[in-house]
């Protein structure tokens, strides 16, 4: 027998200036709750933003570093 099991897709929508649109910032509460409840960390909230951010950050660097000229005269 198979359990059928409800899966929500959730559009993250995150600024270069780190703002969370609100739908997300729920979504990420409730994940962090639900993540406190069986760890234990009662911190998993602020994890879960401190990930975003370091992840967005990564991602601007990328964008600058691609943006860059090259040092061998190629493009």
């Amino acid at each position: 027998m198979q359990t059928s099991t409800a899966v929500i897709f959730e559009a993250i929508a995150v600024e270069t200036l780190g703002v969370l649109n609100s739908s997300a910032n729920s979504l990420l509460k409730e994940i962090g709750y639900k993540i406190s409840l069986n760890t234990g960390e009662s911190r998993q909230v602020s994890f879960l933003h401190q990930c975003i951010s370091v992840l967005v950050q990564r991602f601007n660097a990328i964008l600058m570093h691609d943006s860059l000229p090259t040092t061998d005269g190629a493009d």
